[in-house]
């Protein structure tokens, strides 16, 4: 598909097969597991919890479908969209095709904040881990802000930034673990280090999809903004765009939306740096197009690796992080072989 002929008719059926197929997908992904189901089963008992009625299905088919796996499969397209529309517009913010949301230091940070409360018990049982992962994410968000401020405040001194909070709270991460966690406690924190959605529940479905509905309004609010960075900063100013206001806003969307969305699952790898790439490849670099397709993309790939990572090694189950890495990598240099 030619992404200059893709005009507004050809964009809208574009999104409502997105939004069909992302249906579809969950629908379907329901019902994969150890136990039966079917796609009638899961329509029948997400009906009776929305409208009320006589239960159709027994107990147990209920509480799996609506206690276990919707609510992970409605927080995996969340985690997805949302990761991937962070990419696309770090992407184009930093006008670097190699950005992705944990640019700013922001999965580090989170990682941090979640071995300081599971492991060393930082905050007394007040604070949980998702909240210890928040806390760490906006700490190094700011740090990297600091950062790159001294440093002068341009794109590139924003990357450098980010990238020495990496290097730091990931250092802070290993000691913490290497010096006080046990085996069993080690495993349970790289496991959700790795990204898990195990254990999703509608806490975080609401939580995440509320944030993410806000980022996208006002990242679409803001899409001139981004298709005059991509001509660069100079050319942006010329074209009345407050340069240093528009970028710290979209990056504090970006990144409180990126902190939210690790603190529910960890760090997903991978899916803000692939999916971006094929979003623009079929809708062209303008940002109000290719915004919702990217959200789109993401929601419905994370789906899928999230089903693949709890059923390809049952009874075990992989880290979401594993498979989007596996998938991410050969996408990644199959990307960068056609753009050379």
């Amino acid at each position: 598909m030619n992404a200059t002929r893709l005009g507004p008719r050809g964009t809208a059926l574009l999104w409502l097969a997105g939004l069909v197929l992302l249906v579809l997908s969950i629908a379907v992904a329901v019902t994969i597991g150890p136990a039966h189901l079917s796609v009638g089963e899961v329509g029948q008992t997400v009906w009776t919890h929305l409208h009320g009625g006589p239960r159709r299905t027994t107990p147990i088919k209920d509480g799996i479908v609506w206690e276990l796996r919707l609510p992970r499969c409605l927080l995996a397209a969340a985690v997805g969209a949302g990761l991937a529309l962070c990419g696309a517009i770090m992407q184009s913010l930093l006008r670097n095709p190699l950005a992705d949301p944990f640019v700013l230091g922001i999965s580090s940070g989170a990682s941090t904040g979640a071995v300081l409360v599971a492991i060393l018990g930082v905050g007394s049982g007040a604070i949980t881990l998702s909240g210890g992962a928040f806390a760490g994410a906006v700490l190094a968000f700011v740090l990297v802000l600091a950062l790159a401020h001294l440093a002068g405040g341009t794109p590139d001194r924003v990357i450098l930034a980010g990238v020495a909070a990496t290097q730091l709270f990931s250092a802070l991460t290993s000691f913490v673990v290497i010096t006080s966690a046990d085996p069993e406690q080690t495993r349970g924190v790289l496991f959700w280090l790795l990204g898990s959605l195990g254990g999703a529940d509608w806490g975080d479905v609401v939580r995440c999809t509320v944030v993410l509905a806000v980022g996208m309004l006002a990242c679409l609010g803001l899409a001139p903004a981004l298709d005059a960075f991509a001509f660069g900063e100079d050319a942006a100013a010329a074209l009345g765009i407050a340069v240093v206001r528009t970028r710290l806003i979209l990056l504090t969307i970006t990144a409180l939306l990126t902190a939210v969305l690790v603190s529910s699952v960890g760090a997903v790898g991978f899916v803000g740096l692939v999916l971006p790439h094929a979003a623009r490849a079929v809708v062209g670099p303008g940002h109000r197009r290719l915004l919702p397709t990217t959200a789109l993309v993401g929601a419905v790939f994370m789906v899928w690796v999230d089903t693949v990572a709890r059923t390809a090694v049952t009874p075990q189950e992989l880290p979401v992080g594993v498979v989007t890495s596996l998938v991410g990598v050969p996408a990644f240099a199959l990307i960068l072989w056609r753009r050379r």
